[in-house]
C-alpha cells in the first residue's frame, strides 16, 4: 500500500452559518441531509477553522488564498483588485492600480449617491456593453481609467498614469453601511500619489454614473422592471504581485476547478492549472455534475485538486437559508462520485456567511478531513456543533492545509526558514 495519496479539497464558499429560526436553531449545514459528508466525517476527523484570526471576518480572496497555500503574512497584504484582474486575464503595466468593483444601482443624493442596490440586482448580462462606455476615461492629472467586466455584477477598474498609489480608501461602504451612500475615496498615506489616486477614483465615480445612467441597456432594464446598473462602487485597490504557495513549495501539481473570477484569479496567480467552463457559474445554478466530472478528470493528472463552489455564499448573502440547505444537499449527492479509498478528502469553506444578516462573519468554519490511513474521532455528523468537538480541534486554515498535505504523505520534517508558510502571524 502506497504511503502517498492524491488529495481533493472541497471549498464550499461561505459554508459556516448561524442558527436559523426556521430550522429550529440549526444552521443550514446542520439541517441539511448530507449522508456522504456525514460518512466522511465519521471515518475521518472534524475541525473548526479560523481562516486568518479568530473572530475576524475575511473575504473570499483571503480565505481561499490561505487554503491554496499562500502564507498568512502574504495573504494579509493581498488585495482583491489584482486577484480579480488575474481572474479575467487582465494584464497591466508596472504602477497601474487595479480595483475590484461592483456594478450598482445609484441615484444622485446631494453631492454624493444614494445606494439602491450594491449589486444592481446581481446583473448577469450586458455588462460588456456597459463597460464600452468606460474605456480610457480621462479622470485628470494624466490618469486614465478603464473598466473591465468580471463575473456577473463584478468588474475590475484599472487606473493608469504616473505616480499612483494603492493606499486609498474604498467608495463601497459595504452592505452594513449601505444607507450612508457611496463614500468619497481618501488617501491612506501621506504624499501626493495617494491623494492624486483618490481624486481620480472619485472623478471616475461621477463620470461612470453620467455615462451609464441613460445607457440603452439601462433604459431597457428599467422598462423590464429591472434595476439599472448605473454606477460603480470600488474597493480593495492594489498592484500586481506574485504570491507563493506551500503546495508549490512541496513540488505538488495542483488544479483549481472554479467558476468565480476571484478564485480563478488566485489560481492563475499561483500558476495552478485552472478548469472553468461556461456552466461553472458563481450562483446556486452552477453545473455541479460537470464540476465533479472535471474534478475526476483533473485528479488523473494532478496531485491535489481544489473544487470551489460559490453558491452557498450567494444564498447566505441573499438571506435564503433554505436555498443554501438545498444546495448543500445537492452537492453532497454529487460528492459521492468522488469518494474512494485512495484519496484524501477535505471539505471546508473559505469563511462563514450568516443567512440571517447576509454578511460574512468571524465564526469558525466547520471542516472535515478524511484520510484512508488516518485517525478517527467521535464526530458523527458534519455540522458546526458537531465539528466543535472534532479531533483536529479549532485550528487555522494553514494548519488544516498542512494536516491534509501530511495525510497525503507530502509534508517533510520542518526545515529552518520555512516558518513563513506555517506561522499564523500576519505582521
Amino acid at each position: 500500500m502506497t504511503s502517498k495519496f492524491k488529495g481533493l479539497m472541497v471549498i464550499l464558499d461561505g459554508l459556516g452559518d448561524g442558527g436559523i429560526a426556521g430550522f429550529q436553531g440549526k444552521t443550514p449545514l446542520e439541517a441539511a441531509h448530507t449522508p456522504v459528508m456525514d460518512r466522511l466525517v465519521r471515518e475521518g476527523m472534524a475541525a473548526l477553522i479560523d481562516p486568518l484570526h479568530q473572530g475576524v471576518p475575511v473575504g473570499t480572496h483571503t480565505g481561499t488564498g490561505i487554503l491554496l497555500g499562500i502564507p498568512p503574512k502574504d495573504i494579509a497584504h493581498l488585495t482583491r483588485g489584482p486577484v480579480e484582474a488575474a481572474g479575467i486575464g487582465l494584464t497591466s503595466e508596472w504602477g497601474d492600480i487595479l480595483i475590484r468593483c461592483n456594478f450598482a444601482t445609484l441615484e444622485e443624493w446631494g453631492d454624493s449617491f444614494r445606494i439602491i442596490d450594491r449589486r444592481a440586482g446581481r446583473i448577469a448580462e450586458d455588462t460588456l456593453e456597459l463597460v464600452r462606455e468606460l474605456v480610457d476615461v480621462d479622470v485628470g492629472d494624466g490618469i486614465s481609467a478603464t473598466l473591465y467586466p468580471a463575473t456577473q455584477h463584478r468588474a475590475v477598474l484599472r487606473l493608469s498614469g504616473e505616480e499612483l498609489s494603492a493606499a486609498i480608501s474604498d467608495t463601497d461602504p459595504g452592505s452594513a453601511f449601505q444607507d450612508r451612500g457611496a463614500i468619497r475615496s481618501a488617501p491612506q498615506e501621506a504624499g501626493t500619489a495617494a491623494a492624486r489616486t483618490a481624486h481620480a477614483l472619485n472623478r471616475f465615480t461621477y463620470l461612470a454614473h453620467s455615462h451609464l445612467d441613460n445607457h440603452p441597456v439601462n433604459r431597457l432594464r428599467r422598462k423590464n422592471g429591472l434595476l439599472a446598473a448605473n454606477g460603480i462602487l470600488c474597493r480593495s485597490a492594489g498592484k500586481n504581485t506574485q504570491p507563493t504557495s506551500l503546495v508549490k513549495r512541496l513540488g505538488l501539481k495542483g488544479c483549481v476547478i472554479a467558476g468565480e473570477s476571484t478564485v480563478v484569479g488566485l489560481a492563475k496567480m499561483l500558476k495552478f492549472q485552472v478548469v472553468s467552463e461556461p456552466g461553472f457559474t458563481s450562483l446556486p445554478n452552477t453545473d455541479l455534475n460537470r464540476k465533479v466530472a472535471a474534478t475526476r478528470a483533473a485528479l488523473e493528472e494532478n496531485d491535489i485538486v481544489f473544487l470551489h463552489v460559490k453558491g452557498p455564499d450567494i444564498c447566505a448573502h441573499d438571506k435564503n437559508p433554505e436555498e443554501k440547505k438545498k444546495l448543500l444537499e445537492a452537492f453532497d449527492r454529487q460528492l459521492a462520485e468522488l469518494t474512494n479509498q485512495n484519496l484524501v478528502i477535505a471539505v471546508t469553506g473559505d469563511h462563514s456567511t450568516n443567512s440571517n444578516t447576509g454578511d460574512h462573519t468571524g465564526d469558525p468554519v466547520p471542516s472535515l478531513l478524511f484520510n484512508p490511513l488516518g485517525r478517527r474521532d467521535l464526530c458523527t455528523q458534519f455540522g458546526e456543533s458537531h465539528c466543535a468537538g472534532g479531533g483536529l480541534g479549532r485550528i487555522s486554515a494553514t494548519g488544516f492545509l498542512c494536516s491534509m498535505l501530511d495525510a497525503m504523505g507530502f509534508m517533510h520534517k520542518y526545515k529552518p526558514g520555512e516558518s513563513l508558510f506555517y506561522s499564523n502571524h500576519t505582521y
